[in-house]
């Protein structure tokens, strides 16, 4: 079975994609394994924010790629090795892609994957395309790159998104390399309790009850000195206002903005821009893969972080 892309309708640049936009078929692959190549069944499937701007002729990115009109849907997967005729890869062997196709089985380029060792993860192989892979690098990365989160500097960390799989990972990661505060925004009550219960943060705002702003002055009583931002819009305009002098904003996400037809990163308010230079505070375009030279070393920390109990994952 194969996921498309859709032939004729699409979600344009703006818009919310539907299901009618995709459809799924089932279809035939080669019999014969070529040299090289490897024949693997797919166990999981990465659905990432970052794939609405691939339904985009113009994704706004250059390392990103349009996913074109029928044909497969593809991003970061994980399957098992069925067939091989590759040298370094063997049957059982569980592999990864950040290149990954939408379908049950595929025959790929051996040399295009990543060989993974379920054995750091707790045998949670999903975890390598979520804690353990971009999803874990994006968090760990932009802290360490971008948010200049010193031990014993008595920093408060804000991060919207914060139920999200890359917010829930950052505000415990700020907290391990030294943030004395976390503070969550999320959109639920339940997602507010798990950040709170299970997660560590100090306190999460339900940003679809009450005023934002107010919560945001009596949770962060010496404003906010790190903010890791996954959503932009009027969230981050609110957060950026309680910024202190010389803060960092770590520009991960801006989700909230995916469905409009603007920039990335989109522009601040100009009364939110005049915050942001008048406080000098940083903001400035993160992407894991310019540091991909720290994957290796930072794949362990984080492994290390899942094995010790030190990083919870839903």
């Amino acid at each position: 079975f194969i996921y498309l892309f859709n032939s004729n309708i699409t979600p344009g640049k703006n818009g919310v994609p539907v299901a009618e936009n995709f459809r799924l078929e089932q279809s035939t692959i080669a019999d014969t394994v070529q040299a090289g190549q490897v024949r693997v069944k797919t166990l999981y499937l990465s659905v990432d924010p970052y794939m609405r701007c691939r339904m985009n002729e113009d994704t706004g990115s250059d390392y990103l790629q349009p996913w074109r009109l029928s044909e497969v849907a593809d991003g970061g997967g994980i399957g098992v090795v069925e067939e091989s005729k590759h040298h370094s890869l063997g049957k059982g062997d569980f592999v990864t892609s950040f290149t990954w196709p939408w379908q049950t089985e595929a025959i790929l380029d051996g040399d295009l994957l990543q060989k993974l060792v379920p054995q750091l993860v707790n045998g949670r192989l999903s975890y390598f395309l979520g804690a353990a892979g971009i999803t874990g690098l994006t968090a760990l990365l932009g802290i360490r790159e971008k948010g200049h989160v010193a031990a014993g500097a008595n920093q408060t960390m804000v991060v919207s998104g914060a139920a999200g799989a890359c917010g829930s990972l950052a505000g415990q990661i700020g907290r391990l390399e030294g943030c004395s505060r976390v503070v969550g925004i999320a959109g639920t009550d339940e997602k507010c309790s798990v950040l709170v219960q299970e997660m560590g943060f100090d306190a999460a705002i339900n940003y679809k009850k009450g005023d934002v702003a107010k919560q945001l002055r009596e949770l962060c009583p010496g404003g906010v000195d790190v903010y890791f931002d996954n959503v932009g819009g009027d969230i981050s305009d609110t957060v950026i206002s309680q910024m202190n002098q010389n803060s960092h904003i770590i520009l991960c996400g801006q989700i909230s903005q995916y469905n409009k037809d603007v920039p990335y990163p989109p522009p601040l308010p100009p009364d939110t821009e005049k915050i942001r230079k008048e406080r000098n505070i940083t903001r400035e375009r993160f992407l894991v893969l310019n540091y991909m030279d720290k994957q290796e070393a930072s794949v362990l920390q984080l492994c290390q972080w899942i094995q010790e109990g030190k990083l919870k994952v839903r």
